[in-house]
């Protein structure tokens, strides 16, 4: 199973961007997935999450409002619609696979994980 994020680069605050996760080596729409972020010198946070048929889509407090997480099954793509955007969003962002829904969405069993598209917001 592979995951790679694309769309990442600079916007300025107020911008948007929209990153995006192509997935291969898996039935893509068998699973939820979600996107994850990393700061420098902090850990790895939640930002959102989607269910393998897209019927329903969770997210942090943060970005509730500001981002949306869609998804394609016919060509195993996930999106996430990042919108006024924060200097507070600049990070690396993951997509990644769930395997497994047991809980909230931020403590799924995720179980592979792309290698992060970076995404820095500043004027």
């Amino acid at each position: 199973a592979q995951l790679v994020e694309s769309g990442g680069g600079l916007a300025q605050p107020g911008g948007s961007l929209r990153l995006s996760c192509a997935a291969s080596g898996f039935t893509f729409a068998h699973h939820a997935m979600g996107w994850f972020r990393q700061a420098p010198g902090k850990e790895r946070e939640f930002v959102a999450a989607i269910t393998y048929t897209g019927s329903s889509t969770y997210y942090d407090d943060s970005v509730k409002g500001r981002f949306t997480v869609s998804r394609d099954n016919a060509k195993n793509e996930m999106f996430l619609q990042m919108d006024n955007l924060k200097p507070e969003d600049t990070a690396r962002y993951y997509c990644t696979k769930s395997q497994g829904e047991m809980g909230p969405p931020p403590t799924w069993d995720y179980d592979v994980w792309g290698q992060g598209t970076q995404v820095t917001v500043s004027s």
